[in-house]
């Protein structure tokens, strides 16, 4: 007992010189100082949080300081504080989708994960027309709120009106929802392109490698303008298949960003690789990437999973 009272008497002694480390959004941080003239190095983590209701229940109960952030259709962000004090620093950044769907709760709740290959006949005969379907339900409607300056305009980072002033080049690059956009470590934007009919990098083609490499240049460009601590070289882009969303957009990460699933080989495609996979592809201009099989990942409560690639897995094994 006294071995415990007097090891938890040293943190209050520790004098703080200086912040040595952060990881993604501050969840750990390394302190260097010292006690009692000795150097010391304190590293603090936030604990889990709890998984039964009563908890969970007591800690909604306990947020307070929530500020809003921004609000597009049915998303919400916000800052907040898990303790009382009206000068409490924000310590959580919260998300809320209301109303949500089935599908999102889908998409959240922990499911397995299984690799499929999807072949151009796959593409064109099963996936194409579930794309069509989800853009048909109105699933796009906060993107073109952006789009169409109806929300988030002061968050945009940079509006480029495509070489030239073609409209089908333009894109917005801007904060994405899940950023506390303070951590330059975990810096997330998203470029998101005006033009409405390539959905995916399924509809990308050679005759849109000059496009491409020019919305290269000018996302980084903006982006260490923007953070001039951030060099072009620790910038990664890439696109998600399947991505969330079936409209153009490109992913604008630190490379210190850290990797989750969504990063994960079968899920983030390196837009310097699409470049040069297009650039090498034989037949043409209007050769491109749905012309190819691609092998990537989905969950299994993913549509894609349930309704095209289970049942041609069991249509093979039968």
């Amino acid at each position: 007992m006294e071995e415990t009272t007097a090891s938890e008497a040293l943190i209050p002694l520790f004098k703080l010189d200086r912040l040595l480390n952060q990881d993604q959004a501050g969840r750990r941080i390394t302190l260097l100082g010292s006690i009692d003239d000795k150097p010391a190095l304190l590293t603090a983590e936030r604990a889990a949080f709890p998984s039964d209701v009563k908890a969970l229940e007591a800690f909604h109960q306990c947020l307070c300081n929530v500020k809003n952030l921004g609000t597009n259709d049915i998303y919400y962000w916000y800052l907040a504080c898990a303790s009382q004090g009206e000068d409490s620093p924000p310590e959580l950044k919260l998300n809320l989708i209301h109303p949500c769907t089935e599908k999102h709760i889908r998409k959240y709740s922990p499911q397995g994960v299984r690799m499929v290959t999807e072949t151009p006949e796959i593409y064109e005969n099963r996936v194409r027309p579930y794309i069509i379907k989800q853009r048909e339900e109105g699933r796009l409607d906060w993107v073109y709120n952006v789009l169409e300056g109806r929300k988030e305009q002061k968050d945009i980072i940079y509006r480029d009106p495509g070489q030239d002033g073609a409209k089908d080049e333009a894109f917005i690059l801007a904060p994405d929802l899940n950023w506390d956009r303070k951590t330059l470590t975990s810096m997330h934007l998203l470029a998101i392109v005006e033009r409405r009919d390539i959905w995916s990098l399924r509809d990308l083609k050679q005759t849109h490698i000059t496009w491409l490499k020019h919305m290269r240049d000018k996302i980084l460009e903006a982006t260490v303008k923007k953070y001039p601590d951030v060099d072009k070289d620790q910038v990664k882009l890439y696109m998600h298949y399947q991505p969330t969303f079936y409209h153009l957009h490109i992913h604008v990460v630190h490379v210190m960003l850290e990797p989750t699933s969504t990063q994960a080989i079968g899920k983030a495609f390196g837009l310097e690789n699409l470049i040069s996979q297009l650039e090498a592809m034989a037949g043409g201009p209007e050769a491109g990437t749905a012309d190819l099989s691609l092998t990537y990942i989905l969950g299994e409560a993913h549509d894609l999973w349930t309704q095209v690639f289970q049942p041609l897995k069991g249509a093979v094994e039968g």
